[in-house]
Order: structure tokens, then sequence, then C-alpha cells
């Protein structure tokens, strides 16, 4: 099949270098010969026909920007083979021949499902926790660490001045990366992640060490998805007398937001320039990912088989430079 009409969304959380992935999706289109048609709000705005569009001129400028020019939300209709049904239906009178999908898991899980029903479509992996299968980094995860250890410097700022220990959590429900990662490079005590059970009193003893050498504060690094939510650990702590009073900062979402990293920018733009090159090839039903130094193409169906979780093997390291 001949592809003259390529369409592109962007799904589920949003990450930074989504933009810079849009615009070289664009841009690679435009260069070789074909129309590129946004769909605004992800599945849902595929659903509803949400479309316009995209040249040149629309994707100037927004390189250095966080977020998503095309938006983007989570769709529960179009986990129905209804809500699948109108989208396919809106893909063929729009006339588009192959589909480009960024985003994390559920989003390339909703991609997979429209290449079996016959839509050509590549997904490009873009989620800060870092959890899809088939690719080194995700879009988004190198932005959101430097966003995290930025926060965590000035929070030891504050936690020295006032001898205190610091709970931070980030993001990461089910892959616990970016608390691993962010504890490694922001010098933390200690990282609680979801694919490791630890105690209350392991948590207590390390932050009691950390006082008795003569440490002026503690930051315990915390996934969202780890054994103890922060404000329960905290309380719990201070039950303990652990010799730092406790303070808990959740960074939320101020970790998806931001500036896209140099690494982000460069990244997104690899993946969406052989996103689109993939399309013209012929193939589908494929992710392209990073491994090694190379971009390489993995079907949607190895790459949703599984989640990537935090290399466990980091830990190790973490206890050595603790």
């Amino acid at each position: 099949m001949i592809v003259k009409k390529i369409g592109v969304l962007t799904s589920g959380g949003d990450s930074p270098g989504m933009n810079p992935c849009i615009r070289a999706v664009v841009r690679t289109a435009l260069f070789h010969g074909c129309e590129v048609i946004g769909v605004m709000e992800g599945f849902n705005g595929l659903i509803n026909g949400e479309m316009s569009p995209l040249t040149y001129r629309d994707v100037g400028g927004i390189i250095q920007n966080g977020g998503t020019i095309l938006e983007t939300a989570r769709s529960e209709v179009f986990r129905t083979k209804k809500g699948q049904r109108e989208a396919i239906r809106e893909l063929n009178e729009e006339g588009i021949d192959g589909l480009i999908v960024i985003g994390g898991d559920g989003s390339l899980r909703g991609a997979h499902a429209l290449a079996e029903k016959g839509v050509s479509v590549v997904g490009i992996p873009a989620s800060i926790d870092n959890d899809i299968w088939g690719t080194n980094m995700s879009i988004g995860v190198d932005t959101a660490l430097n966003t995290i250890i930025e926060a965590i410097d000035k929070l030891r700022d504050t936690a020295s001045s006032h001898n205190r220990a610091f709970l931070v959590e980030t993001m990461g429900r089910n892959s616990g990366y970016l608390a691993l990662m962010g504890g490694i490079i922001s010098g933390a005590e200690m990282v609680l992640l979801p694919e490791l059970e630890v105690s209350l009193q392991e948590v207590a003893d390390t932050i009691e060490k950390s006082y008795l050498r003569g440490k002026n504060h503690a930051i315990i690094v915390v996934a969202e998805g780890a054994s103890f939510r922060s404000s329960e650990l905290s309380t719990k702590l201070e039950e303990l007398d652990v010799g730092f009073k406790t303070r808990v900062t959740i960074l939320g979402h101020i970790q998806r937001g931001g500036r896209p990293s140099a690494f982000d920018r460069l990244l997104s733009t690899r993946l969406g320039v052989k996103a689109v090159e993939v399309l013209l090839e012929g193939q589908g039903d494929v992710m392209v990912g990073l491994m090694g130094r190379e971009i390489v193409v993995v079907s949607l169906e190895e790459a949703t088989s599984r989640s990537r979780a935090a290399n466990l093997k980091f830990l190790d390291m973490f206890m050595k430079v603790t």
C-alpha cells in the first residue's frame, strides 16, 4: 500500500518531548510528499473526528515546549469494540493510510488493537516511568529525572537548614525507575520502589543512622507505588522518633512538564523520523525504540506483552555509594 496521508496523535499521560516528536513526524512526512493529519485529544479525538492538517508552520517553534500541541486524553470508549470501530471509520473517511501513536503502555495497546483490525500503525514510546518494553528509554524520562534532581537539590538546602528528613515522592505506580535513578544521582540516603518490599524498621534505621553519623539531613526518595505512601510513612516515622523530624514533598505532575532536555529532543526527533520511514516502508503493528545507540523496530505485540521494571542492579550500586 502506498502511504500518502499520515495521522498522528498523542495519548495518555503527557511527557516532555512529545512536541519535538510531533514536529519530527510532520516535517519528515512532508519531506517525503505525504499529507499529515493531527488528531486532537488522543483516541477520543479519533473517535469524534477531531482532526486537522498539519503543516511546516504548525510545528514551527514547538521543539522547546513541554506538553503536546495535539493535547491528550485517556479514552474509556476506545477500549470497547464499538469505540475502535468508530475510530477506524473516521480514519477511513479522512483517507488516512497510516497512523502514528505517541504515548505510553495503554496508548500502545490501543495502537495494537487498531493494527489487529487492519490499520497500519506505528507506536512511539512516551512515558516518564520508562516502563515500556522494547526500548531502553522512552520520551520524557530524561527531562523528568532532571526535574526530580533539581527539586531534591533545593529540598536538601531546606532539610540541612532545619535538620529534617525529607520524603520525596516521585511518580511510578508500577515502576521505580524514576525513584531509583533520582536517588542515585541526587545522593539520597534511601529509595523505596514498587519492585522491592522494604519494612518500616529498615527505613527508620536508615534515617537514624544518618542522624547518628552527624548528618544534618536525610533524603528518602519514594516511588508512588512503593510499600508505603510518603504521607503514611512520615506519620509512622514520627511515632518511632528517628532523630530527624520528617517532611513530605510530593513532586506530582511537575515531573510531566517543562522544557524537554537535549537528550529528549534528540530522542524524540530520531523516533519521529524513524516512525514515518517505517510506515513508508509498508510496516505496521510495530513500535520504534532505542536499543543502545540504535533506533530499532519491535512488534507492538512484544512491546505490550510485558512491562519494563527498574533494574535492581542499579540498587546494588546505590547501596555502595550511600
